[in-house]
């Protein structure tokens, strides 16, 4: 007793006498403290206490750590195990108290963390210290957190429940009304204090308001099924990612229930019809590689904890083939749908319902697509793509209900796909890049079987007459010369032989059609071989059963026409996109000018043409949004909807399309970092940037010319924008005005816009940030910039006043030129640039002058934009 009173005086003096007031985050609401440290006596504590406390000050100091930190509870667990990652680091004491971590605090603070979660006062409240006096301990340890390592974002977790009914803990047990009043007090003084409140009481409460008698063994203490409730419950804080599954394409019908599905120990995945199981070993498969036991069953009775595979009626306005049921519960999920593709696609969102791999959170869910074709292209003519690779990407399209694969081998640079007949097409000397490399009939056969295991359709493209120079190269003919027909022909006859395929894409654009008999006679040849038959349009002179591909906007007359069916393709070109702005114009697109699709409109392609030479094949995935772009048209084509018009704007901040695009990229990001580990997937959050948009300075062609925003005098908080602009990626115009809308309603040359934001710090840093001025089309000899330069429109970044210079280029001044790869060109392949901020706010001023919209020429087209946006793991 004696011992306790020492240690209740010392407290209190560890607590009042520690603080001198300053300006820095405060103890109490609305008071600001400076907090000094002092250590208690090494008496008070045990000797374990100190056994762990040498263990952690011995340890290595490492970056980017999430430590829990707390008592028995907190010790008992294996962290890293437990979420498979090694910087969640242990520093849980069993018998620790409040006061034991305030004199441990500084280990923790040393190595400043990325993340704390802190779960600490059981132990206090058997020593009858007050809830009020453990409160004030918790919110000092969060002041003194955010004072030392201020980047630190600290999780305060409630004190979980109790439960007498073992007869154990019988001081600890008693406390439950105690632990109900210092959780209400943690959770309504979260803001105040910097801390992110997470409640894991009310989650292992029973219906008495009593820690759930499964998960303890004694009333205070958790077994194996509590810790992996605790991680499905602060998953997504760990993670920074969505409260819920971040469910992608979003579903049509989604209801979130009470309760959670059990995936550990044994789960059976039960189906009684043989048709879906290929379906069931899929499911398997991956569970298995989550780490999950697994076993297959033809009975529910068979199953105690079961999901369940069925066909059956599941209503949707269209496209019902591919519609599915959902309904995961406490003790079975059930999987319903039309067809053995619409089960494979529920089980895509099932496995993303999975993110935690401990349990499934209840839902309901109906969904259908609102397009029949949802596909990806990519050319592999110009830049040869490894079979490797290409699955990489076919997988990423089945994950996320893509179902169209379109595969252009045929190019001018070189012709990559095998003829027995002719073998001399694929000879290395008729090559101009990747010489030698091209698909053998297995290897095309293999990625064939491979899209039809994943329900995608593979449509091979053999581009005629036009695109068709490496064939000319190879037959000594033309294409549209009678031998060349004849040669064509022979090659279409062996392509159908040889292939399971349904349709055979033809091409035909950009080409000037000389033998009008060339068309026609390959198209009925291709439908008599039973192979439906796709072109590009415009293109050449085909007849109605062909179906269109949209790639100019000048194409919208074939929809007007029933007898047509076609695919939209316009302005859904990766290559052509910056990063950023590619999701934001494609979530915002309507596929086909429509919000759904019908019997005409079947859906779109977005597609990924690097007409420009890459160093390796990884480049294309590097300097193309490939990822972000292929997620942003798999939620557009699934859900339908969209905006009409094109445009590269988010809009403003509190915008209805705003509100809508900031939704997608919280499931984009989490999607990105659950599932794209290792994989370039170039994209990073920007509808938190907000700009303010000053001008027009009419600079009458003089680039150079300052204006008020420049001057120091300028103040921004008495100046009124013109407009307010969100994104990290801001098209004052765009290259392609009038068809797409940039952040200018009616932009004129001569002019100079300014742009300003401020960015929030917690400390004085170094920051990574993505700043270009120029997206370089990878299809296009753009020119390198001139050293010195960021681009030829004499745009200039200030940070804080301080002028950022532009990198120093790897090649400035090149003449644009295909065959000479891009390198460092680009901000999303290149270093980012470093910016010393400092703490608290920090102002950004960019600078946009612009001349002429009329550029140098075709391939040099003036792109009035800028990136800024920080780049954060």
């Amino acid at each position: 007793m004696k011992k306790q009173i020492v240690f209740l005086v010392l407290l209190l003096v560890f607590f009042s006498a520690n603080a001198q007031q300053k300006k820095v985050s405060g103890l109490v609401p609305g008071t600001v403290f400076v907090l000094k440290k002092t250590t208690l006596p090494d008496s008070l504590f045990s000797t374990y206490y100190h056994q762990r406390l040498t263990h952690f000050r011995s340890l290595p100091i490492t970056k980017n750590d999430i430590v829990f930190i707390g008592n028995s509870i907190t010790d008992g667990a294996e962290w890293s195990e437990l979420f498979a990652d090694n910087r969640i680091k242990n520093r849980g004491i069993s018998g620790d108290i409040s006061a034991g971590v305030l004199n441990r605090i500084d280990e923790i603070i040393i190595r400043k963390p990325a993340k704390v979660f802190l779960l600490i006062g059981t132990n206090d409240l058997p020593r009858n210290t007050s809830t009020d006096s453990i409160f004030k301990n918790i919110t000092k340890i969060a002041a003194y957190l955010k004072q030392e390592s201020p980047s630190t974002k600290l999780y305060v977790q409630s004190i979980l429940p109790v439960n007498d009914v073992y007869k154990k803990f019988g001081g600890h047990t008693s406390k439950g009304e105690q632990i109900k009043q210092l959780n209400a007090s943690l959770k309504q003084n979260a803001t105040a204090f910097n801390y992110t409140y997470i409640d894991l009481h009310t989650p292992f409460c029973d219906q008495n308001g009593k820690l759930i008698k499964e998960f303890t063994n004694d009333g205070l203490h958790l077994k194996g099924e509590g810790y992996l409730m605790w991680k499905h419950l602060v998953y997504p804080y760990v993670f920074d990612l969505e409260s819920k599954p971040s469910l992608l394409p979003k579903p049509q019908q989604l209801k979130w229930n009470n309760g959670y599905f059990s995936l550990t120990g044994v789960t059976t995945i039960v189906t009684d019809n043989p048709a879906l199981a290929k379906e069931a070993l899929v499911l398997k498969n991956a569970m298995e590689q989550k780490g999950l036991n697994v076993k297959l069953a033809n009975k529910v009775s068979d199953a105690a904890n079961y999901i369940q595979l069925r066909l059956g009626k599941v209503a949707s306005p269209q496209n019902q083939s591919e519609a599915y049921h959902l309904e995961t519960a406490k003790d079975k999920i059930v999987l319903t749908a039309n067809s053995s593709q619409g089960v494979f696609n529920g089980i895509q969102t099932l496995l993303q319902l999975m993110r935690d791999n401990v349990f499934v959170d209840a839902a309901e869910i109906t969904d259908w697509p609102a397009f029949a074709w949802r596909g990806f292209m990519v050319d592999v003519g110009r830049n040869f793509q490894s079979v490797k690779l290409l699955k990489q990407q076919i997988d990423a399209m089945a994950a996320y209900k893509l179902n169209i694969f379109h595969f252009h081998p045929t190019e001018d640079i070189a012709w990559r796909l095998q003829s027995k007949l002719y073998p001399q097409l694929t000879n290395p000397e008729f090559m101009l890049r990747d010489k030698g490399e091209y698909y053998t009939e297995s290897d095309l056969k293999e990625l064939i079987n491979y899209c039809k295991e994943r329900y995608i359709t593979l449509v091979p493209e053999i581009d005629m007459p036009g695109h068709s120079a490496a064939f000319k190269r190879a037959m000594g003919v033309d294409m549209q010369s009678d031998e060349g027909l004849e040669i064509v022909k022979n090659i279409i006859k062996e392509f159908c032989a040889t292939y399971d395929v349904p349709y055979l894409h033809l091409g035909a654009d950009e080409v000037k059609i000389t033998n009008q008999k060339f068309l026609p006679e390959v198209i009925a040849l291709t439908e008599s071989l039973g192979k439906k038959v796709i072109g590009w349009e415009p293109g050449g002179n085909f007849t109605d059963s062909v179906i269109r591909q949209l790639w100019m906007e000048g194409a919208t007359k074939v929809s007007k026409n029933q007898n047509i069916k076609y695919l939209d393709s316009r302005h859904l070109y990766l290559n052509h996109m910056d990063p950023l702005e590619s999701v934001v114009t494609i979530f915002n697109r309507q596929i086909c000018n429509l919000t759904e699709g019908n019997e005409n409109a079947l859906g779109g392609i977005v597609c990924v043409w690097n007409d420009r030479a890459v160093a390796n094949e990884e480049d294309v995935m590097t300097m193309n949004p490939v990822y972000p772009g292929m997620l942003a048209f798999a939620e557009r084509s699934w859900r339908g909807g969209g905006n009409a018009g094109w445009t590269a704007t988010i809009g403003e901040r509190d915008s209805e399309r705003a509100i809508a695009f900031t939704e997608f990229e919280n499931r984009l990001l989490d999607q990105k970092k659950q599932y794209f580990k290792g994989l370039d997937f170039n994209y990073v959050k920007q509808a938190n940037l907000v700009w303010d948009i000053y001008g027009p300075f009419d600079n009458k062609g003089d680039l150079t010319k300052t204006f008020a925003p420049e001057k120091p005098k300028f103040n921004a908080s008495k100046e009124k924008p013109m407009y307010k602009a969100t994104g990290g990626t801001l098209v004052m115009r765009h290259w392609w005005a009038p068809l797409i809308s940039g952040v200018i309603e009616q932009p004129k040359e001569n002019t100079t816009w300014y742009a300003q934001t401020q960015i929030w710090s917690d400390e004085d840093k170094q920051q990574e940030f993505w700043i270009g001025f120029n997206n370089f089309s990878r299809s296009m000899n753009t020119d390198s910039p001139v050293a010195g330069t960021w681009n030829n429109l004499n745009s200039l970044i200030w940070v804080n006043n301080e002028l950022v210079n532009p990198p120093i280029w790897k090649r400035p001044n090149q003449k644009g030129d295909l065959e000479i790869p891009l390198i460092d060109e680009g901000y999303e392949f290149r270093e980012p640039t470093k910016i010393t901020l400092k703490k608290g706010w920090n102002t950004v001023r960019v600078k946009l002058p612009v001349g002429s919209f009329k550029g140098s020429n075709w391939q040099n087209p003036v792109k009035w934009m800028f990136t800024f946006v920080e780049v954060s793991e």
